[in-house]
């Protein structure tokens, strides 16, 4: 099983930069559909994804047609989209004999219409307020992303990490000082 992030056309280096730093923390594939909106080597989006770039697997296509072919008998396509009706949690993805491949859509415009039409049964939706157009590209990949990596279980993910200078390392010890309830007044 494996993870893949897709974006369509990105246009900002720095969400990129960030979503590329969110895939190599989480061995999530970067999948990009051409054309970019940056060049590969920007230096925003360097920044954003600091040191990591080398820990990405990262594949470009050159259209959105190029990605449809890629795909196998055994992966499973979603597109995250605001005008769907599925919440992205309602899905399972747990199927160890599947890839699972979350496409994003262009900051500015979206997905194609007619690509969604055609996938209709693949729309799926981050739930939000009214009060915003739309979440923040490299905030959705998160989102979802996450769902995805907690229903497999964080697989090859440390879940917990003990660090030499570890603001917490004294209390790793004393379980019951977390079995305190947090909503009472001490």
């Amino acid at each position: 099983m494996t993870n893949h992030v897709v974006l369509y056309e990105p246009l900002m280096p720095a969400n990129t930069g960030n979503i590329a730093r969110t895939c190599a923390g989480t061995n999530t594939v970067l999948d990009l559909i051409e054309p970019l909106g940056f060049q590969i080597d920007n230096k925003k989006m360097k920044r954003a994804g600091l040191d990591y770039w080398d820990k990405v697997d990262v594949r470009r296509h050159d259209d959105l047609n190029a990605f449809l072919k890629t795909l196998g008998p055994n992966d499973e396509m979603y597109l995250i989209s605001k005008f769907s009706s599925k919440n992205y949690v309602d899905v399972d993805y747990t199927d160890p004999n599947k890839n699972y491949y979350f496409v994003f859509g262009k900051e500015t415009t979206g997905l194609p219409e007619t690509f969604m039409r055609e996938y209709y049964d693949r729309n799926l939706r981050i739930p939000m307020s009214d009060n915003i157009r739309c979440y923040n590209l490299s905030n959705s990949v998160a989102m979802v992303l996450l769902e995805a990596l907690r229903q497999q279980g964080f697989p090859n993910m440390e879940t917990a990490h003990h660090y030499e200078n570890d603001k917490l390392k004294d209390d790793y010890d004393r379980p019951e000082r977390y079995e305190r309830n947090l909503g009472s007044e001490e």
